[in-house]
């Protein structure tokens, strides 16, 4: 961990039990050091109790001693080997309050448009459960009927990152379990930054090249030689009728 257990009410003993420097300890307890001076002042952490960091085996007392001559000296936090591994997030993702009501949105888009993600992969996106997940999936959710599919990403729980990294994560289980994909999936599985930055595909095959969009092969026709008298007496035929018809009084 970088920094102690209570921080703000490590700060206060510190404040109260020490000389150390305000900036000492607010290096130490991860704080401003404007706001560890409000701790001094009283303005901030009003009736908050010290949390003693020697007794909790947190800060050796020759840390102490040392920033107390040393007012450059940092001090150091103790080692807890009961602490290594509590900054990994445990469990699924906490989703605040004012959001939960667009988890079935981001859930539904999810299994439209990225059917490949398992119910553990689109439950540690938007930080839900596979109940949940499952009855999208079946359409015997209460509220389906209301519900739009909406990107998670848009709606904030989640970042494009993490998506990208599930899908790329999906790609390997496919790949690894020998499944055949459609072009759809294999459009689908691509992360934005490899279809950002892929060239436009071709309207026409290059079969169909130099077929028109009607499907009528183009042609060039030549200009007709009229250099000689015969060649220009000797009309078509149809020429010949609308020539007779012309000439009728």
């Amino acid at each position: 961990m970088n920094k102690p257990l209570m921080a703000r009410a490590t700060a206060v003993w510190l404040v109260e039990n020490t000389t150390l420097t305000f900036k000492q300890i607010a290096d130490f307890c991860g704080m401003h050091e404007l706001e560890v001076q409000g701790i001094a002042d009283g303005d901030v952490a009003a009736g908050v109790k010290g949390f003693d960091p020697v007794a909790n085996s947190q800060l050796d007392p020759i840390e102490i001693e040392r920033g107390q001559k040393d007012p450059l000296y940092r001090l150091r936090l103790k080692h807890n080997p009961a602490a290594v591994g509590e900054e990994k997030r445990r469990g699924p993702r906490y989703t605040p309050l004012s959001k939960r009501q667009d988890r079935p949105a981001a859930i539904l888009w999810l299994v439209k448009f990225h059917p490949e993600l398992s119910d553990g992969q689109i439950g540690k996106l938007v930080g839900t459960t596979k109940p949940t997940i499952q009855s999208i999936r079946d359409r015997t959710h209460w509220n389906i009927a209301n519900i739009a599919p909406v990107d998670p990403v848009a709606l904030g729980l989640c970042r494009q990152t993490e998506l990208d990294a599930a899908v790329q994560q999906a790609v390997k289980r496919k790949a690894a379990e020998g499944a055949v994909m459609s072009d759809d999936e294999r459009r689908k599985l691509v992360s934005t930054e490899q279809s950002l930055g892929m060239a436009p595909e071709p309207r026409l095959p290059g079969a169909l090249a130099g077929v028109e969009a009607f499907g009528t092969p183009e042609r060039e026709e030549s200009p007709r030689d009229f250099s000689d008298a015969d060649s220009f007496f000797n009309l078509p035929h149809g020429e010949d009728e609308d020539e007779d018809e012309d000439d009728r009084p």
